[in-house]
């Protein structure tokens, strides 16, 4: 196994203990993601793509009619297995051992820059079914004032130096729409990302919706999308050949 990737695993592994998430719907970004994920998942088969401790798979549970989760964090899966009733196993996210066409769709919760970006879209194109779909967000590597703290996240071990730095971006994208025959991006996360700190201040969940409506209206400029915190994206129909 590459040592990268056993960073990454004792990281995770690291994390795991004691770890309680915070609900992800908290923000906007995430309330889109769960939305298109539910109606795309609807009894279907789903990948749950670098599960880690299952916090959403619980979620897609409830909505597609076979669930599978996968990671290299046997720590983060022996949570997840405590949390939702889909089946979660230990597997590369870069080397799967399913079949071809093995599902309808695949979930991505952020786990893109845990990985070798192309690699990890090789191997979900081949394991999705033809017209299947892959949904997810990311977050997005413009903004400097982000960068900027994820490299204060990497020295205080918040992130790997791998993750730190593979970050998706517009690269990313264009890479990601050349794999499906269609492939839209929506973006989140500009004005609102500097209500973030106070969220958990009284008023600050208030002050984080009013920040995101401010966004809905500045992210129609494609000139500042490119500064968005979060892309949640979704795509259809994996070409062959």
């Amino acid at each position: 196994m590459e040592e990268r990737k056993r960073k990454e695993i004792e990281h995770y592994d690291i994390q795991a203990k004691g770890v309680v998430n915070p609900s992800p719907l908290v923000l906007g970004s995430w309330r889109f993601l769960y939305k298109l994920a539910g109606l795309l998942c609807e009894g279907k088969k789903v990948l749950d793509y670098g599960c880690g401790n299952g916090v959403h798979s619980g979620f897609l549970a409830k909505h597609a009619a076979e669930v599978v989760g996968i990671d290299l964090s046997e720590a983060s899966l022996a949570i997840a297995r405590t949390r939702s009733s889909a089946e979660f196993l230990v597997m590369d996210c870069e080397a799967m051992k399913f079949s071809d066409n093995s599902f309808d769709a695949v979930f991505d919760g952020g786990t893109f820059s845990s990985l070798d970006f192309q690699k990890a879209i090789a191997e979900i194109t081949r394991v999705l079914k033809p017209g299947g779909a892959l949904v997810g967000i990311e977050t997005f590597g413009h903004n400097p004032f982000a960068n900027a703290k994820r490299v204060l996240n990497r020295f205080t071990g918040k992130r790997t130096a791998w993750a730190a730095s593979h970050i998706i971006t517009q690269k990313e994208l264009a890479f990601l729409k050349q794999q499906f025959e269609s492939c839209e991006v929506f973006y989140f996360h500009l004005v609102s990302l500097f209500a973030f700190p106070f969220i958990h201040l009284p008023g600050g969940r208030f002050l984080l919706r009013l920040a995101e409506q401010i966004d809905k209206a500045f992210l129609r400029f494609s000139f500042l999308q490119t500064y968005a915190f979060k892309v949640v994206f979704v795509c259809h129909g994996k070409k062959v050949g």
